[in-house]
């Protein structure tokens, strides 16, 4: 009998033991939804702490806590600046990146106040997984990826960490190198476009739906990249070519997707795009707040005591003043009262 007891008493102990890591587990979830983005559809929950939310991340969560690690998101980001001056101020990251990278190491100090060993957070930077087809010269990728590593260091974001093309054996030869990962990791581009197409024609599939949606968003951002000032071609054959690129982008978007899952499989993945109830991503706001805009494709806007993202075209219409940096390059504006 004393045998049966003690058997019953270790069942309820590991018992009780899971039931705290699940709980331990939802609550660092339930923090991070605070600040998700979310697809509006009649199917979008309300609640950070959604059951069918957390359900994908739930087990990758768990096994850290028992491991007693760190949590470890996986963010595919910061690529590059767009090469359109109309949205940004030049190549290199500025205040609107350093507001994004802030945030997201101040996320990771929120997880450390209820989950003692914390988390971090890797910036799988992709601008160099796209740069031959946005228009971004390799020169200002590298300089960018640099820069980026730089503010990690020096406003001591030590939650963060990046990871890019650069750090597989290229050998410096980008182009072979977006070949091999293409090789290696892509889809069929005719089953893609028969997914971007079934998305766009009522599919209930949620992987048609966003393979419709992604194509739809990058078309749209590629063509507004290439409608920089001075340019001479027309709107139509830029939408044309924009159209072709954009699956392109698509391949290589999910060929990087894979290779991280590789490279980090205990991660959980997070996206600068909003996600659907119960998706395998986190869709993660990059400023704290709702905004569609991202820091590559705009500009820092200071209102007060808080930053906003606006296009620098349209900053430049308001009662702004250029703000620059420590070393003399383009920072944000600051807004001015009315007089």
């Amino acid at each position: 009998m004393k045998i049966l007891d003690n058997e019953l008493s270790k069942s309820y102990t590991s018992s009780s033991h899971s039931d705290q890591v699940t709980d331990q587990a939802r609550n660092i979830l339930t923090k991070v939804m605070q600040f998700r983005r979310m697809m509006i559809s009649e199917d979008s929950c309300d609640s950070p702490a959604c059951l069918s939310c957390h359900k994908p991340h739930l087990d990758k969560v768990s096994m850290a806590i028992m491991q007693k690690k760190k949590i470890r998101f996986v963010l595919p980001a910061f690529p590059g600046k767009s090469p359109n001056p109309a949205k940004v101020l030049g190549y290199l990251p500025d205040m609107a990146e350093k507001q994004a990278l802030t945030f997201l190491n101040d996320l990771c100090q929120q997880i450390q106040s209820i989950y003692k060993p914390g988390a971090e957070l890797v910036i799988c930077s992709d601008g160099r997984v796209f740069s031959d087809i946005v228009g971004i010269s390799e020169k200002h990728v590298t300089s960018y990826q640099i820069e980026i590593d730089r503010l990690i260091e020096e406003l001591n974001l030590t939650a963060l960490s990046t990871f890019n093309l650069d750090d597989i054996d290229i050998k410096s030869d980008f182009d072979q190198a977006r070949y091999e990962l293409v090789k290696k990791y892509g889809q069929d581009l005719d089953s893609l476009k028969d997914k971007v197409k079934n998305g766009g024609a009522g599919s209930s599939s949620a992987e048609e739906k966003e393979a419709n949606r992604m194509y739809l968003g990058l078309t749209r951002f590629l063509v507004e990249d290439l409608m920089f000032p001075g340019q001479t071609r027309s709107k139509s054959s830029i939408q044309k070519e924009c159209k072709v690129k954009a699956y392109q982008a698509i391949i290589r978007s999910n060929a990087w997707t894979d290779l991280i899952a590789e490279k980090f499989p205990e991660a959980i993945r997070l996206s600068i795009h909003p996600q659907i109830c119960g998706s395998k991503k986190i869709g993660i706001q990059l400023l704290g707040r709702e905004t569609w805009m991202t820091p590559w494709h705009g500009v820092a806007v200071q209102t007060g005591n808080e930053f906003i993202l606006m296009k620098h075209r349209e900053v430049k219409k308001l009662n702004a003043k250029l703000v620059q940096d420590e070393n003399g390059h383009s920072s944000h504006y600051e807004l001015m009262p009315q007089n």
